[in-house]
C-alpha cells in the first residue's frame, strides 16, 4: 500500500514538474519590449539589405521581365512611331537608361531605411511584429517614401541626362501635346521611373520580410528567433 502511495506521489511530482517546465518555457519565449524591437529591427535590416543588394546590381531591372521599366503606356505611342521609322535602337537605349537609373537609385536607399528603423518606437515594434505579412514593409513605406522619392530622382535624372533623354523627350511630348484632340501626355519620365523603382524595392523588401515570418531558418540572429517565435505563437492563438 505504501509503495502505491509513494508511486502516486512520485507520478504527481513528475507531472507537476512537466507542467511547471512548460509554463516556464512559455514565459521565457515571450520577448521583452526591447527584445521584440531588437528582433524586428534585425529582420528589417536583413530584409532591406537583401532587397537593396538584389535590385541595385547591374541588370537587376532591365533583365527581369517582372520589374523591367518600360515607357508609360501613353508614351508608347510615340515610341512605336519612332521605331517604325528606324529609330528602334534609340528607343531601346532610352528604356535601358530608365532601368539603369532605377538600379543606381536603389543603391542609395539603405541609409534611409536604417534611419527609419532607428526611429521606430517600442510600441511600433510590437504592433509590427504581430501584425502579420507585410506589416514591417508598410511601416517603411509610411516613413521613407517621401525621402526616398527625393533621393531617387537625382540618380534617375543623371541616367536620363547621359543620353539627352530629358530635353529631347520633353520637347517631343510637348510637340505631341499640341496636336488637336490628342490625350495630353506627361513628359516627366523621371517621376514615372521613380515611382516604378520604389514599387519594385518595397515589393522585394516585403518578400524578404515574409520569408523571415514564414521560415525560421531565415531568422539570422537570436533576437530575431525569439521575437518571431513569439509572433508565431500569437498567430496560432488567434
Amino acid at each position: 500500500m505504501k509503495r502505491l502511495i509513494y508511486a502516486s506521489i512520485f507520478t504527481l511530482l513528475i507531472t507537476s514538474c512537466d507542467v511547471l517546465q512548460t509554463v516556464a518555457s512559455d514565459i521565457l519565449t515571450i520577448p521583452t519590449t526591447e527584445e521584440a524591437a531588437g528582433g524586428l529591427k534585425d529582420a528589417l535590416s536583413q530584409g532591406f539589405s537583401n532587397g537593396v543588394t538584389a535590385l541595385s546590381t547591374k541588370g537587376a531591372f532591365g533583365n527581369n521581365p517582372a520589374i523591367k521599366i518600360l515607357l508609360p503606356a501613353d508614351a508608347q505611342k510615340i515610341a512605336d512611331k519612332l521605331t517604325s521609322i528606324g529609330m528602334g535602337d534609340q528607343v531601346n537605349n532610352v528604356i535601358s537608361k530608365l532601368n539603369e537609373g532605377a538600379e543606381n537609385a536603389v543603391a542609395t536607399a539603405k541609409p534611409v531605411f536604417i534611419n527609419a528603423v532607428k526611429g521606430m518606437s517600442f510600441t511600433d515594434a510590437m504592433g509590427i511584429l504581430t501584425g502579420g505579412k507585410g506589416a514591417a514593409t508598410n511601416y517603411l513605406k509610411q516613413t521613407t517614401t517621401t525621402e526616398l522619392t527625393n533621393l531617387f530622382k537625382p540618380q534617375i535624372q543623371a541616367s536620363l541626362d547621359q543620353i539627352g533623354v530629358t530635353k529631347n523627350w520633353g520637347d517631343l511630348v510637348n510637340i505631341y501635346n499640341k496636336i488637336p484632340f490628342v490625350t495630353k501626355m506627361n513628359p516627366d519620365l523621371n517621376g514615372f521611373v521613380t515611382e516604378k523603382a520604389l514599387a519594385a524595392l518595397y515589393t522585394k523588401v516585403e518578400a524578404e520580410e515574409n520569408l523571415i515570418r514564414e521560415n525560421p531558418l531565415q531568422r539570422g540572429t537570436d533576437l530575431m528567433k525569439k521575437a518571431f517565435a513569439y509572433a508565431d505563437s500569437q498567430k496560432k492563438s488567434q
